[in-house]
């Protein structure tokens, strides 16, 4: 059985985004709900404030984040703290915000947007690839699990009440879709409901299940082959880091239980790690 370790006690209404950032050596993640980015140096915990709600990123350089805002993909500095904005998302649709995001081989960084209140086909999935940012997919409801094969054919996504990941092939010279995405798994909503995923270095999928307290893995032809435990009910995200890349990182959301019901969950919210023995790829760098 797998060990699972609290990396962080802070509670998280919606913990996402889970980010190792591979030249710093460290470990990124956002509450979305509280409009913020944290990470640890030395054990303590950092604070980045937003001035509207915060998902995903990807590593552009040693002190620069692409992060995924509301209603745009910002360049964040993290010594300064300052951004910039580098493409407006759906800032002209006040119900919609961003969700899940990361970078792609080749440079891309693809992101889902979805409504606030869960609204139905409200959001999409868009990939920005060297100053371009292009729709692949609408309407969705609630976009998640964005993740790349290590030979680079495949990228691998999710609407997540649909209960299926598909398998999308990709152009192997720039990354873009090629045909229509297909059915990969099919996880019925009795034991599953996929949330963010990612995708280690022999081609495994990790899947974090969202209500269901697990993260699963499956093999490179869809075959389940594990499951994690997990001490909180609602995982999120999933990421690959630590100094040889064999660490599992996973967030969590306590959304569900927050004010009153936390005794129900007591560890919802919070941040964990575990040792897989398993080596995930490094996180891609995105090239703006």
């Amino acid at each position: 059985m797998t060990q699972v370790n609290v990396f962080d006690s802070g509670v998280c209404s919606l913990g996402e985004g889970a980010l190792w950032h591979p030249t710093r050596n460290q470990f990124f993640w956002f509450d979305i709900n509280n409009n913020a980015l944290f990470s640890q140096e030395e054990g303590t915990r950092i604070r980045w404030d937003f001035d509207a709600h915060v998902t995903a990123a990807g590593w552009v350089n040693e002190d620069q984040l692409m992060i995924a805002h509301e209603t745009s993909l910002l360049l964040f500095n993290l010594k300064s703290r300052e951004s910039e904005k580098i493409v407006d998302l759906e800032a002209d649709d006040p119900i919609t915000r961003s969700n899940d995001g990361r970078a792609d081989p080749w440079g891309g960084f693809w992101i889902g947007t979805m409504g606030k209140k869960l609204e139905k086909d409200a959001g999409a999935i868009y990939r920005y690839y060297r100053g371009e940012l292009r729709t692949l997919y609408t309407p969705w409801t609630i976009p998640n699990a964005q993740c790349f094969s290590p030979n680079r054919d495949f990228a691998y996504l999710t609407d997540t009440p649909n209960g299926e990941i598909l398998r999308q092939r990709l152009d192997p010279k720039d990354g873009w879709p090629l045909g229509d995405p297909e059915v990969f798994i099919t996880l019925p909503e009795s034991d599953f409901r996929p949330d963010g995923a990612v995708v280690d270095a022999e081609g495994r999928i990790w899947i974090a299940h969202y209500g269901h307290a697990k993260i699963t893995c499956h093999d490179a032809d869809g075959t389940l082959v594990d499951q994690i435990k997990m001490p909180a009910n609602c995982i999120t995200c999933p990421a690959f880091g630590g100094m040889d890349g064999t660490t599992l990182f996973a967030t969590t959301a306590a959304q569900a239980y927050m004010p009153d019901r936390m005794s129900e969950d007591p560890m919802a919210g919070q941040t964990f790690v575990m040792e897989l023995g398993v080596k995930g790829q490094q996180e891609h760098q995105v090239i703006l």
